[in-house]
């Protein structure tokens, strides 16, 4: 299992980036990447053909997690109930 996480957030273009964060994104975008450079390249690329950000006032910034010990898979798209 992957130790990474792409994490794409689409934060108000209000938010200063330092305060973008998970609990203040508009939106959040999850994947399990096994590189620093998988990392950002997955986030763009699934920012993009998600429309994201689009405009309206918003902007993406990227970032890369370590898994949490213990955590739970990610559910991918297709998996989803």
């Amino acid at each position: 299992m992957p130790e990474l996480l792409s994490v794409a957030l689409v934060c108000a273009g209000t938010l200063l980036a330092r305060d973008c964060s998970r609990a203040t994104a508009l939106d959040v975008i999850v994947a399990p990447v096994r590189t620093p450079v998988e990392c950002v390249m997955h986030g763009q690329t699934t920012a993009a053909a998600a429309g994201l950000p689009g405009g309206d006032g918003r902007y993406l910034k990227i970032t890369c997690e370590r898994r949490h010990p213990g955590a739970e898979p990610l559910r991918t798209a297709d998996r989803a109930p």
